[in-house]
């Protein structure tokens, strides 16, 4: 007799950690209305907590650049090292 583990989406377990830190109803309580381990609750509540600094952070990451600005940016470092050498080469004779 095999026992599978469930598996929750994200969306659950976030449903389920805010509704731990909003603090409204016990462990116990919260157990039984989604029918889970109170311990479930406990780490989901710990994850948000401990991740919630980072959702602030990713907008100050950047944006990955897209190919447009990377081709653009290849082109600036060629017309700038064809004007480097054009100068090297003037400045040596």
């Amino acid at each position: 007799m095999s026992t599978k583990r469930r598996q929750y989406s994200s969306q659950f377990k976030a449903k389920v950690a805010l509704a731990a830190v909003a603090n409204e109803q016990t462990l116990a309580e919260l157990a039984k209305r989604f029918d889970i381990h109170p311990t479930m609750i406990s780490s989901w509540k710990r994850e948000l907590l401990e991740g919630a600094a980072d959702i602030f952070d990713k907008g100050k990451k950047g944006k990955p650049p897209t190919d447009v600005q990377v081709g653009e940016l290849y082109r600036q470092i060629g017309q700038l090292k064809v004007e480097n050498d054009f100068l090297a080469r003037k400045l040596g004779s």
